[in-house]
């Protein structure tokens, strides 16, 4: 697709994005924090593409519709307010004090309720992986705007998700972290741990403490760091799922850049991701999970590894522009010509979605919103892989 028609239909979609979910047009928001962490970075990127201010408006607008809808309790909840429970002019300060909701449908499960496993999956609550995903857009967008205090919102919560979802499951035994808590973060809702949670809180913590203003009295977040590593130790990331290979991609994109921009050695951990991904893709590919069935294939999850897939196109750029300040060179530009193997995937899952009778299909409507979102990000990257 040409780079022209691209951005075109990244304009339309976000569009209708905001149209759809009541960011404009007067309708009620339907906010969800994971769609909304990405449609931000799209609307950046078209501002910086287009220089149409509106774009950098309605991401704005979009942030403070977040932590005014997910940010605060359910209309069908009794309680009320941020759920940090700070009042109403210190919780405007702070307004990720508390964390936010997910944003799902039905109400969160009760502590006393019995576990549903498939219920669960629509019930409100916290979600560790979809903070992080919000702590990188609000930095992004500090970047974009120059104004710390997203930095300072983003590093907020990144302490209050920190506190509230690890633990330590015995004395002297590894952290762990929660895979979801309540809205109020005052139970666990999922104990068990995401595969790659201790990876994403890393790697953003990082990039938080990198952007992060070099003045006192600014949030610190070394201890978190420290305690994520350990987390870290001798885990193993590799999976077939496309969404999960995607975000290894992402991460050693991001550690990359870390490397280059913030003289943070990571050649240790980013070898790890790029051996773990390339494994990851072999198994992928080996399932042919391109010829199967529309009705079987979730758009969201395969446009999750075309992000992941342009984010290696960028990672060989870095290392060649860059090869004085990254170790173990020669090691990671093999890894990379290996995964570069798998980039005609992008291009494959990409154009297939492109086509409009895909997007009426049932398995897209029943998630449209961030089809819609990821399918952007797919076509303009640079506002969500930067960092």
């Amino acid at each position: 697709m040409r780079e022209d028609a691209s951005l075109s239909m990244a304009q339309d979609l976000m569009v209708q994005f905001a149209r759809l979910t009541g960011l404009v047009g007067g309708g009620t928001p339907r906010r969800y924090l994971w769609t909304d962490a990405f449609a931000i970075c799209n609307f950046l990127e078209l501002h910086q593409q287009t220089g149409e201010e509106e774009y950098e408006d309605l991401a704005l607008h979009l942030v403070d519709q977040v932590h005014h809808t997910l940010g605060r309790h359910r209309k069908d909840d009794p309680r009320t307010g941020w759920i940090s429970g700070l009042g109403e002019e210190k919780g405007e300060r702070h307004p990720t004090k508390g964390g936010l909701r997910i944003g799902k449908e039905l109400p969160e499960r009760g502590p006393d309720e019995p576990f549903d496993q498939r219920l669960e999956w629509e019930r409100d609550g916290q979600y560790y992986h979809y903070l992080t995903k919000w702590m990188h857009t609000l930095n992004r967008v500090g970047q974009a705007t120059g104004d710390s205090t997203y930095n300072r919102w983003a590093t907020e919560l990144a302490k209050t998700a920190h506190e509230a979802f690890t633990y330590r499951p015995a004395t002297g035994a590894q952290k762990r972290i929660v895979w979801k808590m309540s809205i109020d973060l005052s139970y666990p809702l999922v104990p068990s741990m995401g595969q790659h949670d201790p990876l994403d809180g890393l790697v953003t913590y990082q990039e938080l403490q990198a952007a992060a203003p070099k003045k006192s009295g600014w949030p610190d977040l070394g201890a978190e760091i420290d305690d994520m590593r350990g987390i870290c130790e001798g885990r193993r990331w590799a999976t077939d799922d496309a969404l999960g290979i995607g975000g290894l991609l992402t991460d050693a994109y991001r550690l990359a850049q870390l490397t280059t921009q913030a003289n943070l050695e990571q050649s240790v951990l980013l070898k790890d991701l790029l051996d773990a991904s390339l494994r990851s893709l072999q198994r992928y590919a080996r399932k042919n999970p391109l010829d199967q069935p529309i009705s079987f294939r979730l758009a969201f999850r395969e446009l999750g590894l075309t992000i992941g897939l342009e984010a290696v196109k960028r990672l060989q750029r870095t290392l060649d522009e860059h090869p004085g300040d990254i170790s173990s060179l020669d090691a990671l530009r093999a890894r990379v010509e290996e995964l570069m193997a798998y980039v005609s995937l992008r291009e494959a899952i990409e154009a297939f979605w492109l086509e409009d009778a895909h997007r009426e299909a049932e398995s897209w409507a029943a998630h449209r919103d961030i089809n819609m979102v990821m399918l952007v990000t797919s076509l303009i990257s640079e506002g969500y892989l930067s960092i």
